[in-house]
């Protein structure tokens, strides 16, 4: 029975319920009738008309890493632009389509490049950077490059330019590429987990921390093998860039301390007087040279514009040309299902896939891999449809970006050409399985497992039990067959025996360069180089559009986009402790980011398979 007091605080608690309910609909409500407001308020407006005037410096300042393809939905990426955010991504397209817009634009008359803000570039992505400097360079126009705060990247995109200014207070650093691992081994014992690592590939090195404590004999020899080409390459585009002897800024690299001192500790002076920069300017002091050698504006600066606002005001209408040439990005981890952009998903990419193959104007694909892999059965399941699509008479290129290997490697290797940067990462050609269990560390709890089953296979892949010899067994069976399908795909895609695929397999990691001598790369070149090849095979000639092809947005996901998202930021709103960025709680953790990718990427009903190289490229 309940007595009166206990109906009193019933009623008590569903008023304030009723309450508390009542007011956060009426802020809901609120909320949506402001943002509508505003949303008819800039369609009734309109926009104001862009307008670039002559004499203007085209700025290229890019905020973050650059990437392939920026991560998450269109609808998300326009939220957090226009809530002043940022994802932390710039997109390579954009700078490289600045840069082919500015130098036919006779309004602007130089390009300024900030580095201060850029927080990482690959390998790979340096050879675009140049080869586009070099094209808008045959317009006459200067570029200028400015920072404060110059790592391995920063340095490279300011090398580019016809003058390298540095901040009086700034410096330089160039420390090499590296590649150091957390290695768990002991501690998983002293936590009593049980990892069960079966794996196929004598480099195939992708889990090692988890079974030892330190690199391997095979890892270090490969690691060391690629990691030497990308440096000497670098020094090598460095010299050709500020026109000295790679001996000269070889030695520079090395016995940096040594001329720190000799310059008094002063970073910039060194940088100067070793003839990694040319002047040494402060912020104001650059104001105004560039307000000389462009036009001033009326507020004691110069005359600029952005490269984001600038190439959305060049953005062409779209082309009626019949002939194209799409480009597909398959950017990310490689996993199963639909996926967002910035991560590979074999429903989604090969939707795209699809896409291209249904679109009677689209005459060829560049499929662009920026990829260590992932599932090994989305990775057979993407590969598959590409081999449909050249079925329908498409001629298929890939163009490797930065990282192509394991399962980016598995997706590129029917194409009718593959191409890659001479930096590419790619190869590690192997497979693994990776199933932890924690009975041990149960059993220090006090917790057990214990059952009954019909075979020896029955509850095999509960993480709470041992894994039995008989499974054991039966996943290594599978690992190796698996692995014996990989280099018969390859063995028969590269014209080699599967002997010779072996023997540059096991998992090993090349760069591009070392790939092609070894057979398993065709050509050495850009995106650009890739896409006028698929147009030659296709018989395009030289009219054609190029096109990327992306998901297509429903009508009202287009309107969010583009109107909806802008109102948001007109309104002046803000979302705090937004979903967006709630996976940096576990940035800096190399041992939780390692699992999470196994885990993202593991097939169903096969746990951990995988063909990864968890090798991406070494931003700097």
């Amino acid at each position: 029975m309940i007595n009166r007091n206990t109906n009193r605080f019933l009623r008590a608690w569903r008023g304030f319920w009723s309450g508390v309910s009542a007011l956060r609909r009426g802020v809901l409500n609120a909320l949506f009738v402001v943002i509508l407001v505003v949303i008819v308020a800039v369609l009734i407006r309109g926009g104001q008309k862009f307008e670039i005037q002559d004499g203007t410096t085209l700025v290229i300042n890019p905020v973050g890493v650059l990437v392939e393809e920026a991560s998450g939905s269109p609808i998300e990426r326009a939220l957090m632009e226009a809530l002043g955010s940022g994802s932390g991504e710039v997109e390579l397209r954009d700078l490289l389509a600045a840069l082919k817009h500015a130098a036919t634009d006779d309004r602007i008359s130089q390009v300024l490049v900030n580095t201060d803000r850029l927080s990482g570039l690959a390998p790979g992505m340096m050879i675009e950077l140049s080869q586009a400097m070099d094209t808008f360079r045959e317009s006459g126009k200067s570029v200028i490059a400015y920072g404060y705060d110059m790592g391995m990247g920063q340095y490279f995109f300011a090398s580019l330019a016809d003058e390298v200014w540095l901040d009086p207070d700034g410096f330089i650093f160039l420390e090499g590429y590296s590649r150091f691992r957390n290695y768990f081994a002991e501690g998983l014992d002293k936590l009593d987990v049980d990892v069960n690592l079966l794996r196929v590939g004598e480099y195939k090195s992708a889990m090692e921390p988890f079974i030892q404590n330190s690199m391997s004999d095979e890892d270090r020899e490969a690691t060391e093998y690629f990691l030497s080409d990308l440096w000497a390459r670098y020094l090598s585009s460095i010299a050709a860039n500020r026109g000295m002897p790679v001996e000269v800024i070889s030695d520079l690299v090395m016995r940096q301390g040594e001329y720190l001192q000799a310059a008094d500790g002063d970073p910039a002076r060194m940088a100067l007087e070793r003839g990694l920069v040319d002047r040494l300017i402060s912020r104001p002091e650059a104001r105004a040279e560039l307000a000389q050698r462009g036009a001033a504006d009326d507020h004691g600066g110069y005359l600029q514009v952005g490269y984001l606002e600038y190439i959305k005001a060049m953005a062409a209408a779209p082309d009626d040309l019949n002939d194209r040439v799409g480009i597909i990005v398959a950017s990310g981890g490689i996993t199963e299902g639909d996926q967002p952009a910035g991560a590979i998903g074999s429903e989604s990419t090969s939707r795209l896939i699809r896409q291209a193959a249904n679109d009677d104007r689209v005459k060829a694909v560049v499929l662009r891999i920026d990829s260590g892999g992932g599932s090994a059965f989305a990775s057979e399941v993407i590969r598959r449809e590409l081999l449909a699509l050249k079925e329908t008479g498409k001629p298929v290129v890939v163009s490797m970006g930065n990282v192509a290997a394991s399962g980016g490697y598995w997706i590129a290797m029917g194409a009718d050409e593959v191409w890659a940067y001479p930096s590419t990462i790619t190869g590690s050609i192997g497979i693994f399985g990776f199933f932890p269990t924690f009975q041990n560390s149960l059993a220090r709890l006090g917790v057990y497992t214990d059952g009954v089953s019909t075979t020896p296979y029955g509850g095999a892949l509960r993480s709470d039990r041992a894994m039995s010899p008989e499974v054991k067994a039966y996943l290594q069976s599978f690992i190796e067959n698996g692995y014996r399908q990989f280099l018969g795909l390859v063995a028969n895609y590269r014209g080699m025996t599967t002997q010779q695929v072996d023997d540059v397999a096991q998992g090993r990691v090349w760069t591009g360069a070392q790939a092609q001598q070894r057979g398993l790369v065709d050509q050495l070149g850009s995106l650009t180089d890739a896409i006028d090849a698929a147009a030659r095979i296709a018989g395009l000639g030289e009219t054609y559009a190029t096109v990327y092809i992306q998901p297509e947005l429903k009508p009202w996901q287009q309107f969010l986009t583009q109107m909806g998202v802008k109102a948001l930021a007109a309104s002046g709103l803000e979302l705090r402790g937004s979903v967006f960025g709630q996976h940096a709680m576990f940035a800096g953790l190399p041992i939780v980011n390692d699992l999470l990718r196994v885990m993202e990427a593991s097939s169903r009903g096969q746990p951990g398979v995988m063909a990864h190289c968890l090798c991406e490229a070494p931003l700097q």
